[in-house]
């Protein structure tokens, strides 16, 4: 099964090699039929610090590295 890929921009950095990422998608309600934005947050393994809040990164589904941390940083998300 393929890993999940999302971009999404980094809200903090939690920790040694943890970033926090806030991804956001946009649904269409379901009586109203309006676009609505729905923002979920992901701990991700950012193995060289490089990442800082305010950055767009893409993150991939891997193995659970912690308690909350199963994605890690892939790249910058130009």
């Amino acid at each position: 099964m393929p890993r999940r890929v999302m971009q999404g921009v980094v809200t903090s950095k939690s920790g040694d090699k943890t970033v926090v990422v806030n991804v956001e998608r946009r649904v269409l309600h379901p009586l109203y039929k309006k676009i609505i934005r729905r923002s979920k947050r992901y701990h991700a393994h950012d193995e060289q610090n490089a990442h800082k809040p305010g950055d767009t990164v893409r993150i991939e589904e891997c193995r659970p590295m912690s308690k909350l941390k199963r994605w890690t940083v892939v790249s910058d998300g130009a």
